[in-house]
C-alpha cells in the first residue's frame, strides 16, 4: 500500500466454539440459479474515433426471458486490445438509468489472447440493482475506460468496439452470463466465460484452517500484549503520505465504543509536512497468503475536529515487499477509502486493488481494481478471499469485485491498517484538524474461503466464547 504518484493528465484513478486444524484449501460448493430466459445486451459508444482518451462502451441489459431476473446475476464482459502488454487500465461510471453506485467493473486477461482482444472489461451489479422485469431494460448504462497514465488507447483493433455503432442495437460481440451460464455473445475465439458463480452462503462455518483473531482489547499504544500478539505500531519515518510526515503511534488508542474495545488510528495536520501525524498497526509476521481475511472497519467523511478537504486514505490491507521492481512475486490487496477524492478524482471513493507488481521509478504498474463513487461514513464489514482461482472482495455481505488468478499472491504478506494523507493540497488551511478511522476487530483463517455469514458466525463465536485473541497461523 502506498502512494499513487501524480500525473499530468486529468486524472490517475486508480486489503468460535471449536478451532480446528487443516491445511487444505476449502471452498464451499458451488450453485447455479435456473433461469426462464436470459438476457441480450445493446451496445452504442460515443467515442466512436479509432484513437480517443478513453473508450465509451454504453451499454444495456434486456431481458428477454418470461421471468424477472436478478441484476446481481448478470456479468457482461466487453473485450479489447491492450496497447501494450504493461499496460493497466481504470473503469468508470459516468451515469446510469441503475446509479453507478450499483454498477461495478473490473478487467481481466483472456486466457487464450486474439489479434483483437487480449483483455476484457466486465460489468456487474450490486444487489442493489434489483430486478429485471421480463422485456424491461436497465436504461442507459454511460461506462468508460482509460489507460491510467491517461495516454491515448487505440480502439480500433478492440474486439468489442464499432465506431460505426451510435445508436443503441443488439450486440453479439460483447457477452453477459446470467447466473454463471453464457446467455448471450460470441467471445473472441477460445475464450468462453466460463466463470463459476458465488459460493452459497450458508451460516455455519466448514471445518478446518487456523486463524487469527484479535478483538483489540488493549489499554494504549504501550501495552506489552499488542507486540506479544504479534502487532507493531508505527514509530518509524518513510512512505506511503505527505513527506517528511511522522508516523506516531501515541494516535493508536483504544476507546470504548457502544461497551465495546475498538482500535483508533488518529491521523492529524496543521497543514504542513512537521505537524501532520499519520498511523499505521502492521502484523510482525509476513506469514498469511490464501484464505480469508475480515475486519469491520469505520470510515469517516468529516474529521472529528477541524476543517475538512484533506486527501485522506483509510485502509484495511496485506502486503509484502517488493525485492525489485516489477518484481513477480510481489502481493498487495488494499482496501481503501478516500472520503474528500485524491490521485484526481473530486470526492468520496473506496478501491479495492489486487497488485500483481510495480515499478516506483518511472511510476508503473500492474494491477486490478474495483472502485465506488459514494460515501462510505460508518462501520463496513469489509472481507476478503483469496484461494486458488481468483480474489473477491466483499463489503457488508455484498460481492464488490472479483479479480483474476494473475493477481494471486505468490508469498505470504502481512496484514496492515493505516490513516494518512496522499497531500496536503485538498485542504491549505492551516488550522488544525484530526481524523478516525476505527476498527472492531480483524481475523484471518488460513487456507480456508468462507462467506461473510461465515464469518460473522465465527467471530460470535469468538465472542461468546470470550476470546479476545488467538493465533494459530503456523509462521511461513
Amino acid at each position: 500500500m502506498r502512494n499513487r504518484p501524480p500525473t499530468g493528465r486529468r486524472r490517475l484513478a486508480l486489503a468460535l466454539s471449536a478451532l480446528l486444524g487443516g491445511s487444505a484449501l476449502i471452498a464451499l460448493p458451488t450453485t447455479a440459479g435456473a433461469a426462464d430466459g436470459g438476457v441480450a445486451v445493446q451496445y452504442r459508444t460515443s467515442a466512436s474515433g479509432a484513437t480517443a482518451d478513453q473508450s465509451e462502451p454504453w451499454l444495456k441489459v434486456r431481458n428477454t426471458g418470461s421471468t424477472s431476473v436478478q441484476l446481481s446475476q448478470v456479468k457482461i464482459r466487453y473485450y479489447f486490445k491492450a496497447d501494450s502488454a504493461s499496460t493497466s487500465y481504470r473503469f468508470a461510471c459516468s451515469w446510469a438509468v441503475k446509479g453507478c453506485a450499483n454498477i461495478t467493473g473490473t478487467f481481466g486477461t483472456l486466457a487464450n489472447p486474439t489479434a483483437t482482444a487480449d483483455r476484457y472489461l466486465e460489468i456487474g451489479f450490486t444487489s442493489s440493482a434489483g430486478t429485471l422485469a421480463s422485456g424491461a431494460d436497465t436504461g442507459d448504462m454511460q461506462l468508460r475506460f482509460y489507460q491510467s497514465n491517461w495516454q491515448t488507447l487505440n480502439q480500433a483493433d478492440d474486439y468489442s468496439f464499432s465506431g460505426a455503432q451510435t445508436s443503441y442495437a443488439d450486440w453479439n460481440k460483447v457477452t453477459a452470463q446470467l447466473a454463471g451460464a453464457t446467455v448471450w455473445g460470441t467471445a473472441p475465439a477460445g475464450n468462453d466465460p466460463t466463470d463459476p458463480t458465488d459460493p452459497t452462503d450458508p451460516t455455519d462455518p466448514p471445518g478446518g484452517g487456523q486463524s487469527l483473531f484479535d478483538d483489540f482489547s488493549y489499554t494504549s499504544y504501550s501495552d506489552p500484549a499488542i507486540s506479544a500478539h504479534g502487532w507493531n505500531v508505527r514509530s518509524n519515518s518513510g512512505g506511503p503520505g505527505v513527506p517528511g510526515a511522522n508516523w506516531d503511534p501515541s494516535k493508536v488508542t483504544f476507546p470504548t465504543v457502544s461497551g465495546n474495545k475498538v482500535m483508533n488510528l488518529e491521523t492529524s495536520t496543521a497543514g504542513t509536512a512537521e505537524s501532520t501525524k499519520q498511523t499505521e498497526v502492521v502484523s510482525k509476521s509476513t506469514k498469511f497468503k490464501n484464505g480469508t481475511y475480515a475486519a469491520r472497519v469505520k470510515f469517516a467523511d468529516a474529521p472529528q475536529s477541524g476543517p475538512d478537504g484533506d486527501h485522506l486514505v483509510q485502509t484495511f490491507f496485506t502486503i509484502n515487499d517488493l525485492k525489485a521492481p516489477m518484481a513477480d512475486d510481489y502481493a498487495e490487496y488494499d482496501f481503501e477509502y478516500l472520503p474528500n477524492g485524491g490521485w484526481g478524482e473530486s470526492g468520496n471513493i473506496l478501491y479495492t486493488t489486487s497488485w500483481e507488481t510495480y515499478n516506483p521509478d518511472p511510476w508503473q504498474a500492474v494491477n486490478q481494481h474495483t472502485e465506488s463513487r459514494q460515501s462510505y461514513a460508518g462501520w463496513h464489514d469489509l472481507v476478503l478471499t483469496i484461494d486458488n482461482s481468483s480474489i473477491k472482495y466483499y463489503i457488508d455481505g455484498q460481492l464488490f469485485g472479483t479479480h483474476d488468478a494473475q493477481y494471486l499472491p505468490e508469498r505470504p504478506m502481512s496484514i496492515n491498517f493505516n490513516q494518512w494523507l496522499i497531500d496536503l493540497a485538498g485542504q491549505t488551511s492551516t488550522t488544525a484538524r484530526a481524523y478516525n478511522e476505527q476498527v472492531d476487530y480483524v481475523l484471518h483463517v488460513k487456507d480456508q474461503v468462507l462467506t461473510p455469514a461465515q464469518v460473522s458466525a465465527k467471530v460470535a463465536a469468538y465472542r461468546t466464547a470470550g476470546t479476545a485473541f488467538v493465533d494459530e497461523v503456523p509462521a511461513s
